[in-house]
């Protein structure tokens, strides 16, 4: 049979329950409060924007490695045969875009004498 408790037990309990109770209620109020869920849900956006800023990096470093060793050996000298065809490819767009920019200023500059003129 078990123990009859006495009054001041029973109240003794009561009390501890309350506070227990007071206590699950106030971390129920935080994890419900805007300012706890803003802060979460911003916690969650950052986090994924730090991994997928991590995988931009690790893929943009794999493209640049593999982009360099196109053109350089494995000893760290240039590949002649490959530098000096892009050098050449870059140079002759450098020229289109230069001559095309010239042409487009002439012709700018001819509307806009035609207008004043």
């Amino acid at each position: 049979m078990s123990e009859a408790r006495t009054p001041a037990q029973i109240e003794a309990d009561i009390r501890s329950r309350r506070d227990q109770l007071a206590v699950t209620l106030d971390e129920i109020g935080v994890r419900l409060h805007p300012a706890t869920i803003v802060g979460d849900a911003k916690a969650k956006v950052a986090s994924a924007v730090d991994r997928t800023a991590g995988r931009a990096f690790v893929a943009v470093n794999k493209t640049v490695s593999d982009v360099k060793a196109q053109f350089v050996s494995e000893d760290g000298a240039p590949r002649m045969e490959r530098v000096l065809p892009a050098a050449l490819l870059a140079v002759g767009l450098v020229g289109l875009l230069a001559m095309s920019s010239s042409k487009s200023s002439a012709k700018a500059a001819k509307a806009a004498k035609k207008k004043r003129g």
